[in-house]
């Protein structure tokens, strides 16, 4: 797709001053120019031109609050210069995969005072001695180079624009927030023993008195079972006296 009509696509029934963010990677570019990006984008913020075949940065429109460009895997060779007088707020420059043979054609670079991040891989000027010292030298503004700083630390992210302090407070703040959960959690765990081991308790005094009523009902069974033969004693023997009168009379006779 043509950039002039991925632009019009990415716009999106809004004003070129409405976007802050405009991604163009991968469609054409006419012959290798920028085409159709004008100085409408008056608050764009990052712009990203990757893999469009672009040989020349010159016809780059006016953006003063472009912050953020990616122009990675182009043609480029130099011309910089137009970056410099166009980009006055450009704080990263990513380059790499571009034709980009010496550290002369950087020079323009010094211009941007407010650039901390420039990224060259896999461009020729890599492979030259001193390197780094040389752009470092040439940039002293720059903070990061290919990700690292001078001291080969390297950034906090992959554009050095988070600060290590506030990444720390807020793992400290969710490492906080993980132990109360934990906490938490145990205390609901110890809640759950104790209503159980409460629950087992009563399970076993209702068991203990099942045993104890049960004895006490084979006690007042055997009781029962004593009156009833005592009873029955008593009636026999009341029967008794009858039996011998009639023996003493047959013996009179």
């Amino acid at each position: 797709m043509e950039m002039k009509k991925r632009i019009h696509l990415e716009l999106r029934n809004r004003t070129p001053s409405d976007v802050q963010e405009l991604v163009l990677d991968n469609c054409r570019s006419l012959e290798g120019k920028i085409e159709g990006l004008t100085a409408e984008f008056v608050n764009l913020e990052f712009l990203s031109l990757i893999n469009v075949g672009l040989m020349s940065v010159s016809n780059l429109p006016k953006l003063g609050k472009l912050k953020k460009l990616e122009l990675s895997d182009n043609r480029i060779s130099g011309g910089l210069d137009a970056l410099a007088e166009k980009l006055p707020s450009l704080t990263h420059l990513n380059l790499s995969g571009n034709k980009l043979k010496d550290i002369s054609t950087l020079e323009p670079l010094k211009k941007l005072a407010n650039l901390k991040s420039l990224d060259l891989f896999n461009c020729e000027v890599t492979n030259l001695n001193d390197y780094r010292e040389s752009v470092f030298k040439l940039l002293p503004q720059l903070t990061y180079l290919d990700g690292y700083d001078m001291e080969d630390m390297e950034a906090s992210d992959s554009d050095g624009e988070v600060e290590d302090g506030v990444d720390e407070e807020d793992e400290e703040e969710e490492d906080e927030d993980g132990e109360e959960e934990d906490f938490d959690e145990d205390e609901d765990d110890e809640e759950d023993e104790e209503e159980v081991g409460e629950e087992d308790d009563e399970e076993v005094s209702g068991e203990d008195e099942e045993e104890e009523f049960g004895h006490e009902g084979e006690v007042e069974d055997e009781d029962e079972d004593e009156e009833e033969a005592e009873t029955k004693k008593g009636e026999k023997r009341k029967r008794d006296p009858e039996d011998d009168e009639d023996d003493d009379d047959e013996d009179d006779d």
